[in-house]
């Protein structure tokens, strides 16, 4: 097998412990017998401090996640959104939401491996809201799986600032004096009447499979909260921004927002839309507060309290 550890070469992981590592590779092995999988070359392993991923090399690869208890629901909401919403994700070929496992099919190139233009990002949004604009009616069902439940922002802030250690007494001085302005944020943005859904809340362009011409694929579900479905646009906007110039945010907002003019003004809309992203640092914060609680990785915590300075 080839080991691959990232920038993370001293963290430690369930891979490490022989006997987790025997009973994953029997089930991983049990699964590829069933598809029949044929294998043409050596499995490939990727550590990191959130995920263990292997991949198989088949005629179609196959991909074996574990994940980490701070994202331990991940399998289980793949599983439902490929009930749900099959023709947007990657429909598992087997979990064990228990043990946090996946079986995951080869859901085609990532977008970021593609020549990008500002079309295929709007294409991309318009379909992710699609997608969450579906899964409204399924809140109380997303947080029955385990999807950590970031409606409540304030209460996210206070859980958040209380538990990061890398905060200074200044700086949490500041954060704590600015929380009413957050609390007024919160309160126009639920103003709006804009229903609660699934925010990937790590929506960049190696979370995206290109799955034929014009459509696309989410996955790697593992930082998702239920939120306000705008928090989605902080990391996609950023990114298609940093590809193709700052110019294109306007036009990638508005494509974003086309389905959602049907129940809501535009320029309600817009100003949603500033709010949510100015308020999704704090539900990333979270995420990565969640993934990695501990201070044995210390630029993780750093930037979770990063995330909340641009607050």
């Amino acid at each position: 097998m080839q080991i691959d550890r990232g920038a993370y070469p001293d963290a430690r992981t369930p891979w490490e412990d022989p006997s987790w590592r025997a009973t994953a590779l029997d089930w991983l092995d049990r699964q590829l017998a069933v598809l029949d999988v044929c294998e043409t070359g050596p499995r490939r392993v990727r550590l990191r401090p959130w995920s263990v991923i292997i991949r198989v090399l088949a005629e179609r690869p196959v991909w074996f996640k574990a994940t980490s208890p701070g994202s331990a629901f991940e399998p289980a909401l793949s599983e439902a959104l490929s009930r749900w919403a099959p023709e947007h994700v990657l429909t598992p070929y087997a979990v064990d939401a228990a043990r946090g496992w996946s079986l995951l099919p080869d859901g085609g190139p990532l977008l970021r491996a593609q020549s990008l233009d500002v079309r295929h990002w709007e294409q991309v949004l318009v379909q992710y809201a699609d997608l969450q604009r579906a899964l409204v009616p399924r809140v109380d069902e997303l947080v029955r799986l385990g999807v950590p439940d970031a409606r409540k922002l304030p209460r996210l802030f206070d859980e958040t600032v209380a538990g990061n250690r890398t905060l200074g007494v200044d700086e949490r001085e500041w954060l704590l004096a600015f929380r009413p302005r957050l609390v007024d944020w919160c309160a126009e943005l639920a103003g709006f009447g804009i229903p609660a859904t699934l925010d990937h809340a790590d929506l960049h362009d190696g979370q995206i499979l290109v799955a034929g011409p014009g459509r696309y694929t989410f996955f790697d579900w593992g930082d998702a909260n239920v939120a306000h479905p705008f928090c989605s646009l902080l990391v996609a906007l950023d990114r298609a921004a940093e590809q193709l110039g700052p110019e294109v945010v306007a036009r990638l907002e508005d494509a974003y927002l086309e389905p959602w003019t049907a129940e809501h003004p535009r320029s309600a809309l817009h100003r949603a839309a500033t709010l949510a992203r100015r308020l999704s640092h704090l539900t990333r914060a979270g995420s990565w507060g969640r993934l990695f609680p501990a201070t044995a990785h210390i630029g993780d915590p750093e930037r979770a309290a990063a995330l909340l300075r641009m607050l």
